[in-house]
């Protein structure tokens, strides 16, 4: 082969190189723009999310974060007014209280929520506690005792007027689902089975909280519950010549009147037939005024799914979530009483001193106190 040949064989070979790898790159080339998807504004696409749940109308609003606008921009106010909550370099303070809210309203998964923000699941996470903890420092700001005037609900009732004048609230328990360890799950199995913590409230007739305990097991008996939630610094207290309806099960005490035992009581089973006699009557009308705690607590679990469904947080955070979801009813109803979710279901430790355990004599006076009370308001009326 001459001289000429060898060059042309050699320029032949790179030619078919350099054609080759065109070819190559062509394909890659391709396959890159077949494969790769558009590039997402995260930021852009939160916002917009945001802003359609907060400014598509009540009805959305509610379906999203279980509020109305009205609600929300007024806790907003007061978790950052009050710098209980600070933004952080990506997450405002907007945004991590839409998610908590959307977290507790749905008991919706972490990883579902990172999809739907675009955030992380370590970011989700943090964030979710860090808002916890903050609206159970609200507390003691929306969670009061009513003061000692006679409810309006009962001074403008003739069926409650006089007869129930220095009754201020009604008192009752309710299970939550409860995710507990298989060592223990025993006493959380409550009566009705599965495993539940046994939550002790007192409300108003107005439809807020004003006293809650959770955390019991759901094995404890109701007036053991009610016996702790007396004896603990920050107490259920009874103001002097107050007292507060409850059912049969808590037993008659200082300061809570119980209906009559072995006497017609539930509502449903004077629809047949009306009262036959005084005990008769004042269990109707005591049914009548109690009802209002199963009232609000259906209202709670309509509106925080959390409540309604299987924890998959440790235990204590379980308790927190439940003073937490009750925290934010109250929160609502006294800044949008007639919230619509309302309209559909129904057309930090105080310094008190630990109040001292009675004795058998002294428990079967007061009972005797507060069974001559009761008697008294069924003849009355």
């Amino acid at each position: 082969m001459d001289h000429n040949q060898h060059q042309n064989a050699i320029v032949g070979v790179v030619a078919s190189v350099l054609a080759f790898g065109a070819l190559w790159i062509k394909k890659l080339k391709t396959k890159k723009e077949i494969t790769s998807h558009p590039r997402v504004n995260r930021e852009y696409e939160r916002e917009n999310y945001i802003n359609s749940i907060l400014y598509n109308g009540d009805r959305h609003c509610i379906d999203m974060i279980r509020m109305r606008p009205v609600a929300f921009f007024n806790l907003y106010d007061i978790l950052s007014r009050n710098n209980l909550l600070q933004s952080t370099k990506s997450v405002n303070i907007r945004e991590q209280v839409v998610i908590f809210l959307h977290i507790i309203g749905h008991n919706v998964r972490f990883r579902v929520i990172r999809s739907r923000y675009y955030r992380s699941t370590e970011t989700i996470h943090r964030h979710f506690r860090v808002v916890l903890r903050v609206v159970l420092k609200l507390y003691k700001l929306v969670i009061r005792l009513p003061d000692e005037s006679t409810p309006s609900e009962i001074r403008n009732n003739p069926r409650f007027y006089p007869y129930f004048k220095d009754c201020i609230g009604a008192l009752d328990g309710t299970h939550v689902h409860a995710s507990v360890p298989l060592n223990i799950q025993g006493r959380f199995r409550s009566r009705k089975g599965g495993t539940t913590q046994n939550v002790l409230a007192a409300i108003t007739f107005d439809l807020k909280f004003f006293y809650v305990l959770a955390g019991w097991e759901g094995s404890a008996h109701d007036s053991r519950i009610l016996s702790d939630a007396l004896s603990r610094p920050r107490r259920l207290k009874i103001p002097e010549g107050k007292y507060y309806l409850a059912d049969a099960g808590y037993g008659i005490r200082n300061g809570y009147i119980t209906p009559y035992r072995g006497v017609q009581y539930h509502l449903k089973e004077f629809s047949a037939q009306g009262p036959e006699n005084e005990k008769e009557l004042f269990n109707l009308r005591h049914s009548s005024l109690r009802i209002t705690i199963e009232r609000v607590f259906g209202i709670l679990k309509k509106r925080f799914r959390v409540l309604d469904a299987e924890p998959f947080w440790n235990f204590q955070t379980q308790v927190d979530i439940v003073l937490a979801c009750c925290i934010i009813h109250n929160h609502i109803m006294g800044v949008d009483p007639s919230d619509l979710l309302n309209q559909e279901l129904y057309g930090e430790p105080e310094s008190d001193l630990i109040i001292s355990t009675l004795t058998e004599r002294e428990e079967r006076e007061e009972a005797r106190e507060w069974s001559a009370k009761r008697d008294e308001i069924a003849q009355t009326i």
